[in-house]
């Protein structure tokens, strides 16, 4: 008889973990801060009265993310991961500070472009896999999909109270010191990687022709395609159903994200420890959709859209936590660093559209339109996910005696 067997993560193990989740946090808080704010400051800047280019800028980042993203893959494979990602980190960095002293949307979403092209997430996923043995990866997995949902909660906080204090150009440059700050966590922090294999490669097509990752892959993309088209939206809503000012708007997100945080932990417990990561999964999906509909009817009122605003995050923060360890789970072993290379460039494409879908459908047909096109899109997600087998429970044979 099999059962799990204690075999706890080497100290080796755990600093990659926690490095490697820590970089993906600095970069994307850095991506996020502008969320809660932009589409408010925007409208005080030349060009800034286009939607279609303030969902643009918003989202412009994940155009060249999508585009990049299995070539920094290929390349950490050939020269190393840690000098791939830290030329990705270098070329944020440089974007951020075209974005801090631009005087107009449109160099903006220059810099936007170039923040994007520091593509580097399939390189540090892959950095994940090679310094972990394979019974602890869903847990390092599962550590970096929850810093995406953490630093974003965090960015929804923190941006009113910066922008604030600092400005969105102040905002830009500490987004160039916290990449700076990435850089140093993967030079002194993060353990020394093996040697890289080369052989056996996977191959797209064996990605492809997998349903169940395809389904976890346009889950991505809709999760963050939603993420995006939401918040070009939000804090106009926020300011006009409150009269509620920017500087404000963490009196909202704070508690909102506090409550996400409390519900998450034990869904994710559940989903993990009692083996039903699909029930947990498709009902964060479902809520999604309730809350984009919910949106529609109610958004125009500040208590119904904080209440909103919270189920959102509970959604979210579930869906980023269980999403990485389902794909780490049932990826072939010969195809790992493509199919996340793959997982991650369908996540840029959302972050992508989800900005300018949002400008151009908020711009010509209102906000309601906006949540309903998401609303719908989380129930086509739904559909396909309710579809999904579980994800294979991992068992360890015990030790035999004597």
């Amino acid at each position: 008889m099999s059962v799990p067997l204690r075999d706890p993560m080497t100290p080796d193990e755990r600093r990659a973990g926690v490095s490697l989740a820590a970089i993906f946090a600095l970069r994307m808080l850095g991506l996020f801060l502008i969320l809660p704010v932009f589409s408010v400051h925007a409208a005080h800047i030349p060009g800034g009265d286009n939607l279609t280019l303030v969902g643009m800028a918003i989202g412009a980042y994940g155009l060249t993310q999508a585009c990049l993203q299995i070539a920094y893959g290929a390349a950490s494979d050939r020269f190393g991961r840690k000098p791939v990602i830290l030329f990705g980190l270098a070329l944020f960095v440089i974007g951020s500070a075209v974005a801090a002293l631009a005087d107009g949307i449109q160099m903006i979403i220059v810099g936007r472009v170039l923040q994007g092209a520091g593509a580097i997430s399939a390189a540090v996923t892959a950095l994940a896999a090679d310094l972990t043995r394979d019974q602890h990866r869903t847990k390092v997995m599962a550590m970096i999909g929850s810093s995406i949902g953490l630093v974003f909660a965090l960015s929804m906080v923190a941006a009113p109270l910066l922008y604030a204090a600092v400005g969105m150009s102040g905002i830009f440059w500490l987004t160039a010191v916290l990449a700076l700050a990435a850089m140093g966590v993967m030079l002194w922090v993060v353990p020394s990687a093996p040697p890289v294999p080369r052989a056996n490669g996977g191959r797209f097509i064996d990605v492809l022709r997998d349903g169940q990752l395809m389904r976890l892959n346009l889950g991505v993309f809709a999760l963050h395609l939603i993420q995006t088209t939401m918040w070009v939206m939000v804090p106009a809503a926020l300011v006009a159903s409150g009269n509620l000012p920017v500087a404000e708007h963490w009196k909202v997100y704070l508690p909102a994200v506090l409550v996400s945080f409390i519900v998450m932990v034990p869904a994710i417990i559940i989903a993990e420890r009692r083996n039903r990561m699909k029930q947990v999964f498709n009902s964060a999906v479902a809520l999604l959709a309730l809350v984009q509909f919910g949106l529609y009817l109610f958004g125009h009122t500040l208590v119904p859209l904080a209440v909103l605003l919270t189920l959102f995050f509970v959604a979210f923060n579930v869906l980023e936590a269980t999403q990485p360890s389902w794909i780490s789970r049932i990826a072939p072993p010969h195809a790992k660093g493509t199919a996340l290379g793959v997982y991650n460039t369908l996540q840029s494409v959302g972050l992508f559209l989800g900005g300018v879908v949002g400008g151009w459908v908020g711009q010509h047909f209102g906000s309601g339109a906006v949540s309903l096109l998401c609303g719908v899109l989380a129930l086509s997600w739904l559909a396909l996910a309710s579809t999904m087998d579980p994800p294979p429970v991992r068992v360890v044979p015990a030790p035999a005696k004597g």
